[in-house]
């Protein structure tokens, strides 16, 4: 089978498409016929070295894949051979055949075509467990999402959305921005023409600020939300886009009492499974009634796993980029 390996650490041109042999699956592991894989910006931070977990080389990036139960293991019970399914993987989503263990496997809607699903469940696990799990977003309140043009943003402004709160959506440039509209959002900040602590303070007008921040961006943004958030705000840490780890000084926590959460949704499938479940049985729901609307802006094969890598990094995709893994 083809699938994209990494031998070294570097950037997206140490990868190479390679035959090798399809993968057995383990105790309590589902082999998937991958049709299509989610490209994340984890992918970069594994191949050079600088995730929270480091695979031994050679391995194949990708973390998420759809495709058809080909074969499984010893004691799975829950999925079959033939089911349709998005799975989150370890790593190995950029091949024709990946393992994922079966907690991490589950069946997609009719509706859900493999180019969606592959590029379905990290960012939109990360934006409703955040949104949901951490910050506890009522409807009514207002929510400022960074990056809303990115997958997880974007991710989050359907989210926030649906949980029937009012969303500031901030990007850099006219066509995110309206791409974010397009997708629900309520207001929309330019980061790249506008102060945006000024604006969120605007449109909030008597609340104050913002009473939950989705943060995928970090840097200079953050520092801003510290300053544009309401009393009693939540601002939740996706990650940090931007390249620089802000530094929260504690006195702002403590005059507005804003409580600042990490959010990690990768671990969540360790400590707590049923969680995940319930989740997607949430968000399987939504997409099924039209209120989530997965955006993929480019489509490409294995081959070009290191073009699609580079799209993310120069910050030219929105929405997801998928690869595909045609096996004609």
């Amino acid at each position: 089978m083809r699938a994209v390996m990494c031998h070294r650490r570097g950037g997206p041109e140490v990868l190479a498409l390679e035959d090798v042999d399809p993968p057995e699956p383990g105790p309590g592991q589902v082999r998937l016929a991958v049709a299509a894989a989610g490209v994340n910006f984890a992918d970069t931070l594994l191949i050079a070295g600088k995730y929270q977990e480091k695979p031994v080389f050679p391995f194949s990036p990708g973390l998420e894949a759809a495709g058809t139960v080909e074969a499984v293991g010893p004691g799975v019970s829950r999925v079959r051979p033939g089911e349709r399914v998005l799975a989150v993987t370890e790593t190995g989503a950029f091949a024709e055949a990946t393992l994922a263990r079966e907690d991490h496997v589950f069946a997609i809607p009719d509706a859900m075509d493999f180019t969606v699903a592959a590029g379905f469940p990290i960012v939109y696990g990360t934006a409703h467990g955040a949104l949901v799990w951490r910050a506890g977003l009522q409807a009514g309140e207002l929510l400022l999402v960074h990056g809303a043009a990115g997958g997880a943003g974007l991710a989050a402004v359907e989210v926030g959305k649906a949980l029937g709160a009012t969303v500031i959506a901030t990007a850099r440039g006219g066509n995110k921005l309206e791409l974010a509209r397009v997708h629900g959002a309520d207001h929309l900040i330019d980061t790249g023409a506008e102060d945006v602590c000024a604006r969120v303070k605007v449109i909030a007008g008597a609340r104050g600020g913002a009473d939950v921040v989705f943060d995928p961006v970090g840097g200079d943004l953050f520092d801003a939300s510290l300053r544009a958030v309401a009393w009693g705000a939540r601002l939740v840490v996706i990650g940090f886009a931007a390249g620089r780890v802000p530094q929260i000084p504690a006195n702002i926590l403590l005059v507005k009492n804003i409580a600042a959460l990490g959010f990690y949704w990768g671990s969540y499938r360790s400590h707590a499974p049923a969680m995940v479940r319930d989740q997607f049985v949430q968000l399987f729901d939504w997409y099924n009634q039209g209120r989530l609307k997965p955006h993929v802006s480019h489509t490409l094969d294995l081959a070009q796993a290191a073009e699609a890598l580079e799209l993310l990094r120069s910050r030219k995709s929105t929405g997801k980029v998928v690869l595909t893994a045609d096996r004609a």
